[in-house]
């Protein structure tokens, strides 16, 4: 929960003492920060990070550690994927809406190719040039490159040539969900950039407002540090990049309350503090009802099924993206999910390679028929039946006409047949945050510049603004988190 601390800002007359002082100040020492602090060093500044935990990380370095990047990267064209600019553009514009911010969107595009070489040459970030392309959210070992938002899936697929865009950073022995995800390759070599570059480092600082100049530009910021208040000041600008809001759950039902006590691949300190402060300086804000929803089973599992809601029918084909399937359950069908798999679908799937092993959930009802298998579900009867029907008749097929699923997932469902319970199995956190240009800056509702207010990463509203890609956080992170470092360096 968010401290119930002043945030107000200070006026800088106000401060007596200088605990701190840098050309650029960031607070948060994630990919959006640590992104921040190269970027800014590699233009001339000094950099100092504020983080409020006692070590550089956050949520990124337990991440997964997928970077989405595309239009033609060197790791795609190891793996013989051809990729444009334009259809990466298209696709993102198609999946990670309504509303998206256009010139994000093309800016991100246009420079992918540019960041990957910022990431692997300048920085060191390691990609192993394979690719995974069997269901999972991620691949088992440590291969580099994967599909992360259902560009092979419909409706995408039909009209956008699809191209993976996952990039994960090469990591042996990485752990899922832990302080070394594969996520930790990607931080590790950031930081070690950070500090070679002269970066200063400042731990267990928790921001707590921001310090502005008679002129109203941010000079500075105070926070709390082992328990005293110290101010910190900055010549030239502040980079806010310390992460979400979904651990704030006043925030969360003002703004996304189907996500409310569900948070999941973020951490305790997303509190949403320094999307308050920039609010008490009249930020704007934007899609603060968005969020990625994770589906709490092993696509290799459901990829071979079919998924119904609380009333027996289906609502999404199974062969895409998982983060879809989340976000179709929790905001379309009442956050119901129901696995129908007969047994030698089952069977395969549990024989194949994941790295989600903790997803793999057993059946609750098994039956001959599906008829049974509906009286025992509880469902109204006939439903369930009918799902089956349709599917199973247009499956001798290899047809899937109600949502396009591929012709290799396609198999009609036989006997015996079971339900796995998935009512509740979704988390996630949010995509809404302040309102940044291209260049970083945090906009006033005005529409003009803060001056001397950056920020980057999930307190900001990014490439999302209500669909999902694996490696969009990251990505969007990394990138724009570099250029608020720049353009406060530059300020």
């Amino acid at each position: 929960m968010a401290e119930a601390t002043p945030i107000r800002p200070i006026p800088a007359d106000h401060i007596t003492e200088w605990a701190y002082e840098a050309d650029v100040v960031v607070a948060g020492f994630g990919v959006a920060g640590a992104s921040a602090a190269v970027g800014a060093a590699q233009n001339g500044a000094d950099v100092l990070v504020l983080e409020r935990t006692g070590g550089w990380g956050g949520a990124a370095a337990m991440a997964g550690g997928f970077i989405y990047m595309g239009g033609g990267t060197p790791l795609q064209k190891a793996c013989g994927f051809e990729d444009t600019v334009d259809n990466m553009k298209a696709f993102m514009k198609a999946a990670l809406g309504p509303g998206t911010d256009e010139a994000k969107i093309d800016a991100y595009c246009e420079g992918s190719v540019d960041h990957y070489h910022w990431l692997v040459d300048e920085c060191g970030v390691p990609f192993k040039m394979s690719f995974w392309g069997e269901p999972g959210w991620e691949p088992p070992g440590d291969d580099g490159l994967q599909y992360t938002g259902g560009e092979n899936a419909a409706p995408f697929n039909a009209s956008i040539p699809p191209a993976p865009r996952g990039h994960v950073p090469q990591m042996q022995d990485k752990h899922v969900s832990t302080e070394k995800g594969g996520g930790y390759m990607l931080m590790k070599p950031l930081t070690d950039k950070a500090a070679e570059l002269g970066v200063r480092s400042a731990y267990d600082m928790r921001v707590q407002t921001l310090i502005v100049d008679a002129d109203g530009r941010v000079v500075g910021v105070q926070a709390k540090q082992y328990g005293k208040d110290v101010a910190v000041r900055a010549r030239k600008g502040v980079v806010l990049a310390t992460g979400s809001f979904a651990y704030n759950n006043q925030m969360l039902e003002s703004f996304a309350p189907k996500m409310v006590n569900r948070p999941a691949a973020s951490i305790e300190e997303h509190d949403g503090r320094a999307i308050r402060m920039a609010q008490a300086l009249g930020a704007d804000l934007a899609h603060m009802d968005a969020a990625e929803v994770a589906f709490f089973c092993d696509p290799q599992l459901f990829i071979r099924g079919i998924l119904v809601n609380g009333r027996g029918q289906r609502y999404i084909n199974e062969d895409t993206y998982p983060g879809r399937v989340g976000q179709a359950t929790l905001y379309e069908n009442h956050n119901e999910a129901f696995l129908v798999i007969d047994e030698a679908a089952y069977e395969e799937g549990m024989t194949r390679p994941t790295s989600s092993p903790q997803l793999r959930h057993q059946p609750k009802w098994v039956a001959e028929t599906v008829e049974e298998l509906e009286a025992e579900m509880g469902l109204p009867a006939g439903t369930l039946q009918a799902t089956v029907d349709v599917f199973n008749r247009h499956a001798e097929n290899g047809e899937d006409p109600l949502f396009g699923k591929k012709t290799e997932w396609v198999k009609p469902i036989g006997s015996p047949v079971a339900a796995i319970d998935l009512r509740g199995m979704t988390g996630g956190f949010t995509l809404g945050g302040l309102r940044t240009n291209t260049d970083s800056e945090v906009l006033h509702v005005s529409g003009e510049p803060i001056p001397g207010l950056f920020a980057a990463g999930r307190c900001t509203s990014g490439v999302c603004a209500g669909g999902y890609a694996s490696g969009t956080s990251l990505g969007d992170g990394s990138f724009f988190g570099r250029r608020a470092g720049i353009s406060a360096a530059k300020a």
